[in-house]
């Protein structure tokens, strides 16, 4: 296979070859598969949305309550969502077939 290429103008250059697409897409997968195990485990490390009984008697109200985002659980599904993100765009290049 005969990477070089002659654009119009004269000049040469190499074009991607089989192996360096090989090497990203596996570098890619590896990526793709370490964001799906961590997007797993945030996802368990996450409390359950519904309140109980206490939602009723309004014990809801409580101070973590009203500080989620800047909580531990806050940053759970703030990092839940950007690793969707990255899952998602992954799955979209890895489905390109490049």
């Amino acid at each position: 296979i005969d990477l070089q290429q002659v654009d119009r103008k004269g000049r040469s250059g190499t074009l991607i070859g089989g192996a360096e697409v090989a090497i990203l897409r596996t570098i890619l997968t590896i990526v793709f598969v370490l964001v799906c195990v961590i997007s797993v485990i945030l996802v368990l490390l996450q409390e359950g949305r519904s309140a109980g009984l206490g939602a009723i008697a309004g014990a809801a109200e409580t101070y973590w309550g009203k500080n989620k985002g800047r909580s531990m659980e806050g940053n759970l599904v703030k990092g839940t969502i950007a690793l969707a993100v990255v899952f998602f765009v992954l799955a979209i290049i890895l489905n390109l077939g490049f």
